[in-house]
């Protein structure tokens, strides 16, 4: 590949991917529809959220960048902790909806060994998100990422990638996918997603 043709690809991808998040931004489907492409061997229930077994889940690439404050921030540093990963945007009303039971929930089970990280996308003004944290009362860490390139590169194929905004992805103490929710989530889903990976031996 040419030096010329790697950036253009490299552009080219990351607008597909602002296409695709684009179609399925605030995506409010509690039918529970969700594929990961490829053979992903997840089970999905009738609240949306899917969930793999423990022996056929996939780890993330690499989920690091810049957070909204300016900090440097590598998810694979919270290997050992369950964690929580939403992908969200200001601008999106289902993500205004879910934020305080994200907030709640992350200060509650912080002490059981759960970490938030957020994955803010579509807002090219920082201050909007930074705004938007400090209404909700949000004090996990978030990856600026407003072109979804963390987003398109940290998730590998045949795993359970975001694929709408809001979307949630819980990562098991071993850092490999888990389970995900392509829908706006209320305190019990939430906790429903992450409690059985905390009971995991």
């Amino acid at each position: 590949m040419s030096p010329s043709r790697a950036p253009r690809r490299a552009l080219l991808t990351a607008g597909t991917l602002a296409a695709a998040l684009a179609l399925t931004a605030c995506s409010s489907d509690s039918k529970g529809k969700s594929g990961g492409g490829g053979d992903t061997n997840f089970v999905t229930n009738t609240g949306g959220i899917a969930t793999v077994a423990k022996g056929e889940r996939h780890a993330t690439k690499k989920i690091a960048g810049e957070t909204l404050d300016g900090k440097q921030f590598d998810v694979a540093g919270l290997k050992g902790k369950v964690v929580v990963l939403n992908v969200w945007g200001s601008w999106c009303s289902p993500c205004r909806a879910e934020a305080p039971h994200f907030a709640k929930v992350s200060k509650e089970y912080k002490a059981k060994g759960v970490e938030f990280v957020g994955l803010n996308t579509r807002d090219f003004k920082k201050q909007d998100a930074i705004n938007f944290e400090a209404d909700y009362g949000v004090t996990y860490p978030s990856l600026y990422d407003p072109a979804g390139k963390i987003i398109l590169q940290g998730f590998p194929k045949g795993s359970l990638p975001p694929q709408a905004i809001p979307s949630t992805i819980v990562l098991d103490k071993d850092g490999k996918i888990a389970a995900r929710s392509l829908m706006a989530l209320d305190e019990a889903k939430l906790k429903s997603m992450i409690d059985p990976l905390l009971a995991e031996k």
